[in-house]
């Protein structure tokens, strides 16, 4: 399996709480950084959160800092994402993305493989 899986996405009304997981294979998550990226309707698909192979450096986009928190469970080949105080501009595809070179990157033509994306909506 080497596309990653999203799971976790849905509905919830601002200020409310979701958690994305990304599952894949050992051998497409091992030693590889991951990130999320988001693509809201009309909008270009942009970075979120990123997080280095073991878990001990990550990053955030502004607009999510001190709200997501992204970590990852070496054993399970599982990277999550925890968005807390959601805000109706949060709203869009979030997608897991996995790097195949050395180095956390913040584009989205670093990442070598993608999931297909689950939806958050965020009402007000």
């Amino acid at each position: 399996q080497v596309q990653p899986v999203e799971s976790g996405g849905g509905s919830v009304q601002a200020g409310g709480s979701l958690r994305l997981s990304c599952t894949a294979s050992a051998r497409t998550f091992s030693a590889n950084v991951v990130a999320w990226f988001r693509q809201a309707p009309r909008k270009e698909r942009e970075f979120v959160t990123v997080v280095n192979w073991n878990g001990a450096s990550t990053d955030y986009a502004d607009s999510v800092k001190g709200r997501f928190t992204i970590s990852r469970d070496l054993l399970k080949n599982t990277v999550s994402l925890q968005m807390d105080s959601l805000k109706p501009e949060d709203t869009a595809v979030y997608y897991c993305a996995v790097r195949d070179r050395d180095g956390m990157a913040y584009v989205a033509n670093e990442y070598a493989y993608w999931g297909r994306g689950t939806q958050v909506t965020v009402s007000s």
